[in-house]
């Protein structure tokens, strides 16, 4: 039998890659697009592949993971990634880099979708599972960090093309360490198919929405492209819905959604995305846009939050154990207002010191706290068959809370700046869209305080309620 430990050692690495490769691509970007001579709308694909496919394929991935076998689904991930990476350091022309980056994309959905499904399998609702949680959420924000930083040195020092094979190296080593350390995790199947017409209307939809949401920033949100893919992607997902009604074998149970912790758990999880996501982006392009820093500079700067988060996430289990989930989770949307409003007060004559530092630790505080208690209240109301559904869902919320919140914000901060590089024009733009991001966050916390405090507390999952 297998040492859980050692598993999560291989799940947690896994989610420390993915998170890293987004950040690794997308500070090459420049480099890549004036080596490949691609144009800046072509170049933007590079990152939109990736974002159209991995929001598109997450659902699916988690349920698949149920019917599959959630260990078989991670390593088809993996040796996806492994081979998008390797289309990407060869590719000669924006063509093959693009599809790479979509490749990409499919395996990390299916990678990340069961990852957490295995957790939630091999480590049942308790303090050993809240523990778990914590080290992924760490993982997850160091690889944020780490992969700003060293995705700046392997460009400077080897190319843009090292980006990719450094994913080849560590995705070939994961997959050799899940067939030794990871244990089966297949669900029960019941005798029930696979609602083939369900998976095909939701993947669709979902993938129509993310181009809808992430070609915002380039064609605006009036354009026609963007609005015919959004009505599209809005009569797909209808159509799911409808199906998922009337067919034996739904591929998400309308009876799931109808639980209020795990609605509530899956909205709280994606309002923290779109708080949090563009924060990294933003604070990014303030210290290199503002202050003058270099891209590599402008990472490490993110580099004290990044260790904070780490910190904190492996003391989470126990400031839950002690305060409760519920607590936990106001608590960590309250600071995350503060912090997104202290940031609203940046200045163009600031720097890191004075105007990023103490903003930042206090998200490095708050961001774990959040992290951790709405992913353990999505999957405290699952029963054992359903973890790569609760895993699809949140993903999925999490993907597009990064999606619409990307979108969101740095359309705010184009919009208060106006077509001008005038730092302090510039800094105004930032300044609004981290106000718009406190008041999601408020938002968040009175909606985390509406729980029941019953609801959300340690330990009865929906098996043992029958």
């Amino acid at each position: 039998m297998s040492d859980p430990w050692k598993a999560l050692a291989v799940l947690a690495s896994t989610q420390f890659l993915l998170i890293l490769d987004t950040a690794l691509v997308n500070v090459a970007v420049p480099s890549i697009g004036t080596d490949l001579d691609i144009s800046p709308p072509g170049l933007s694909w590079v990152a939109n592949a990736y974002l159209i496919a991995f929001g598109g394929l997450l659902l699916l991935g988690g349920r698949a993971a149920d019917h599959a076998g959630r260990r078989r689904v991670f390593r088809i991930g993996l040796a996806v990634l492994v081979a998008g990476s390797v289309i990407g350091s060869v590719a000669g022309s924006a063509g093959w880099l693009i599809a790479g980056r979509a490749v990409q994309g499919a395996a990390a959905a299916l990678a990340a979708a069961a990852a957490f499904a295995l957790l939630l399998a091999i480590f049942p609702d308790g303090p050993d599972r809240h523990r778990a949680l914590g080290i992924f959420a760490a993982m997850a924000g160091a690889g944020g960090a780490v992969g700003t930083v060293l995705g700046g040195v392997l460009t400077d020092w080897w190319g843009w093309r090292s980006t990719f094979v450094l994913n080849v190296a560590a995705g070939l080593m994961l997959l050799v360490l899940s067939m030794r350390l990871l244990p089966e995790a297949r669900a029960e199947r019941h005798g029930r198919g696979f609602d083939v017409a369900g998976a095909v209307t939701v993947t669709t939809g979902l993938a129509l929405l993310a181009y809808a949401l992430v070609t915002t920033g380039e064609a605006g949100w009036t354009a026609p492209r963007t609005l015919v893919a959004a009505a599209l992607a809005a009569v797909l997902l209808l159509t799911f819905v409808l199906i998922e009604r009337r067919t034996a074998a739904p591929l998400v149970p309308p009876e799931v959604l109808r639980r209020p912790l795990v609605r509530a758990a899956n909205i709280l999880a994606g309002l923290s995305q779109v708080t949090l996501f563009p924060m990294f982006f933003l604070v990014s392009l303030y210290l290199q846009d503002v202050v003058g820093h270099s891209p590599l500079v402008g990472g490490l700067g993110l580099l004290p939050l990044s260790i904070v988060v780490i910190l904190v996430a492996g003391l989470t289990d126990r400031i839950i154990a002690r305060f409760g989930l519920r607590t936990v989770m106001i608590v960590g949307f309250g600071l995350v207002t503060v912090g997104m409003a202290w940031l609203s007060r940046l200045s163009a004559e600031g720097g890191f010191v004075s105007d990023v530092l103490g903003p930042t630790l206090m998200l490095g505080v708050g961001l774990p706290l959040v992290a951790v208690s709405t992913n353990i209240a999505a999957a405290a109301d699952i029963r054992p068959d359903e973890a790569g559904l609760a895993s699809g869902l949140v993903n999925t919320s999490l993907q597009f809370g990064s999606v619409v919140g990307l979108a969101v914000m740095t359309g705010v901060a184009a919009a208060r700046a106006g077509d001008t590089a005038d730092p302090v024009a510039v800094t105004a733009g930032f300044r609004m869209a981290f106000l718009v991001g406190a008041v999601v966050a408020l938002v968040a916390a009175l909606l985390a305080a509406r729980l029941r405090p019953t609801a959300v507390t340690a330990g009865e999952p929906a098996a043992a309620r029958g």
